[in-house]
């Protein structure tokens, strides 16, 4: 099988030759720019390395250690939030680099010790009304020049038995609403003020289906997997009731997966990304419509991916759940990240489901010798002959 081949056995459920592997593929599936720079390091290799995403730091992986690493998919990402703004519009002080991306939001990285871009401002925080909701500027669309581009890399991926994938703009619609509104703010507004609320994600939800709208057509043939995603979940539980997002937030969902599949030129998987402990919503997102579900963050409660592949393995593909981020890659032994790896193949791989990914971004703390440790693991027992 090429890779392409093996990724749609594997979403379809069916056990392909070999566990498909992913790194860069999808949205958060990626690396920071300090770790591939310390593993290009351990690999003898001392190229530059290129800045991906902006607010998250993560790594434009070249193509030939996608190859090198034997990587199944790739991804077409429109930056999140506006982060492409960075490169023409960053501004500093004595102590931030700082900018304003999509939807006028404020994005601010220290300079000692930075990892990442965080918000310091926000544009509908406090008391507002319907006119202030209506008066926010919408993000604008890919230029065609940016399509071309994305067309140019989908049939160069297409072409070489690659399975391909477009992301969403930016983040989620829960989570545009919580980088515009913030959290505080929009959940009093989910409970005192639904109708202000539902005017805000139904302006986030028009602006999605306009980008994939014209995604799909520019490019619907040349893609197999659409990447969605919306963080509903701490690790501890979940942010707000079941039934408030059952309420507020799943008819969104719903009508977002139901149009990108009635667009669709051909049949496409829908990846939904949702982090934290997630497992009590995980029939409302097959329900909506999702097909995969990453990160499978396997540190947060309920999350044991034994338990989440008997119960939901027939109807979903868990991309993620590889290996512990936060603590086993980051801080364990290579011992521990290898027995780690084996027993997460173990749970979620029978059957067929699995696309191994660590758990969200490798982060900047990864040691080279972790990545290679998990990596050479996961080639060890990939097979499913």
């Amino acid at each position: 099988m090429n890779s392409r081949e093996r990724v749609l056995e594997t979403l379809k459920h069916r056990e392909p030759d070999l566990i498909p592997f992913d790194i860069g593929g999808a949205p958060n599936t990626n690396i920071h720019i300090i770790s591939y720079r310390n593993l290009l390091r351990y690999l003898g290799d001392n190229r530059e390395v290129k800045l991906g995403d902006a607010i998250f730091q993560t790594s434009l992986i070249d193509e030939d250690i996608l190859q090198r690493l034997k990587v199944d998919l790739r991804g077409l990402d429109f930056a999140v939030f506006g982060s492409e703004k960075i490169h023409n519009e960053l501004k500093e002080d004595e102590k931030y680099f700082y900018f304003t991306g999509d939807w006028g939001i404020d994005w601010v990285m220290p300079k000692t010790n930075g990892l990442y871009f965080d918000i310091r401002r926000r544009p509908l925080s406090g008391r507002i009304d319907s006119r202030d909701v209506d008066a926010i500027d919408v993000p604008g669309m890919p230029s065609q020049e940016e399509i071309e581009i994305f067309k140019k890399k989908a049939n160069y991926f297409k072409e070489s038995g690659l399975a391909v994938v477009l992301a969403g703009p930016d983040g989620g619609i829960l989570e545009h609403a919580f980088a515009i509104r913030g959290h505080e703010d929009f959940l009093i507004d989910l409970l005192s003020e639904p109708g202000l609320a539902k005017r805000l994600l139904d302006k986030i939800l028009r602006y999605k289906l306009n980008y994939w709208e014209l995604m799909l057509e520019q490019m619907g043939d040349l893609i197999d997997i659409v990447s969605e995603g919306d963080d509903i979940a701490t690790q501890k539980g979940m942010i707000m009731s079941p039934q408030l997002y059952r309420d507020m937030l799943k008819p969104f969902h719903r009508e977002l997966f139901s149009f990108i599949k009635k667009n669709a030129k051909k049949p496409l998987f829908i990846n939904f990304h949702s982090c934290g402990a997630i497992k009590e919503l995980i029939p409302d997102f097959i329900e909506a419509g999702i097909n995969s579900l990453h990160p499978v963050q396997v540190s947060a409660k309920g999350m044991d991916t034994k338990e989440l592949k008997k119960e939901f393995g027939d109807d979903l593909t868990f991309w993620g759940g590889g290996i512990d981020t936060q603590h086993v890659l980051s801080r364990g032994t290579t011992e521990e990240v290898k027995d780690e790896v084996k027993r997460r193949i173990d749970d979620l791989a029978p059957g067929g489901g699995f696309i191994f990914a660590a758990v969200h971004n490798i982060q900047a703390d990864v040691p080279p010798e972790n990545i290679m440790a998990m990596w050479e693991t996961f080639n060890e027992f990939r097979s499913y002959k």
